[in-house]
């Protein structure tokens, strides 16, 4: 799994504006606390993959910067139902004040991070790898993105930015496939290119001109072997990797990368949401 740390002044920012969605003019039930040192643990309720760690850290530190937090487990570990994630000490109305906002942010990264293990588990003992999509949730797209990692699957094209995606409206626009990906390459040299085919006669022309992927939308299964065989026979010798998307479920997933492809794009990773049940809660950890 690729662990690499998300931008902090992303994460800054998505704090900030939780905290603020949250807070605006003060927490009027944390007020009738008395604001002395106060200790808190965080409970897990449901086995999941662990993700979000910096925001969460983030949510907190933005309200006490003095606040203690002592992880019990690592970013992307597999926890249990019943498990103590972590112990923290710091002002009483400071950790009750950011609990909601640090509570969303771990349990929506570890939801995503969760879902994309079970994918990436069913494709095992296969080359092929789990892609995520654009489908996220608004204005949470680094973190998703981020939790997709986390959970061991790959990142799709960040946004319409940093990668050209030719799908049938841009091929039916230029008249074939072979001009979308000329008029691509023309405007957009240096980005990577993927183009989406719905026939094996579209594939052929894709693998002719070529292209840094293919995506095979909605392909039968018969048309799915025929693309790979094609996809990997003499000339093209697997050179351009083909990605698998539509019509994917948990349950067709291994069928589907036994055949051969090399990537399947989901977006039920980040768009179907199953929030983990976290608690936290003052005092001191049971036990």
């Amino acid at each position: 799994m690729n662990l690499a740390a998300p931008p902090i002044a992303e994460v800054l920012v998505d704090v900030a504006r939780a905290l603020a969605e949250d807070l605006r003019d003060g927490d009027v039930t944390a007020s009738l606390l008395e604001d002395h040192q106060e200790r808190a643990y965080l409970l897990c309720k449901e086995d999941c993959v662990i993700a979000g760690r910096p925001w969460f850290d983030a949510c907190h530190r933005a309200l006490d910067p003095q606040v203690r937090i002592h992880w019990r487990c690592a970013e992307g570990e597999r926890v249990s139902a019943g498990q103590v994630l972590a112990t923290l000490e710091g002002r009483a109305r400071a950790l009750v004040s950011a609990e909601r906002a640090s509570l969303n942010f771990l349990q929506t990264l570890s939801g995503t991070a969760t879902t994309t293990a079970a994918h990436v588990a069913a494709v095992a003992g296969t080359a092929t790898r789990i892609l995520d999509t654009r489908k996220t949730l608004p204005g949470l797209r680094t973190a998703q993105k981020y939790a997709v990692r986390v959970g061991g699957g790959v990142n799709h094209r960040i946004g319409l930015f940093d990668a050209v995606m030719l799908k049938e409206n841009h091929v039916r626009v230029a008249g074939s496939v072979a001009a979308a990906i000329a008029a691509a390459r023309r405007s957009h040299p240096t980005l990577p290119l993927i183009v989406e085919v719905e026939t094996i006669e579209q594939l052929r022309e894709a693998l002719d001109t070529g292209c840094a992927r293919i995506l095979i939308d909605d392909f039968t299964a018969g048309m799915r072997r025929e693309a790979v065989a094609i996809a990997h026979a003499v000339p093209h010798d697997r050179r351009i990797p083909l990605e698998v998307s539509g019509g994917v479920d948990l349950a067709g997933l291994h069928a589907i990368a036994a055949d051969g492809v090399d990537f399947i794009s989901i977006g039920a990773l980040t768009k179907h949401l199953h929030a983990i049940d976290l608690s936290l809660k003052l005092g001191p950890p049971p036990g």
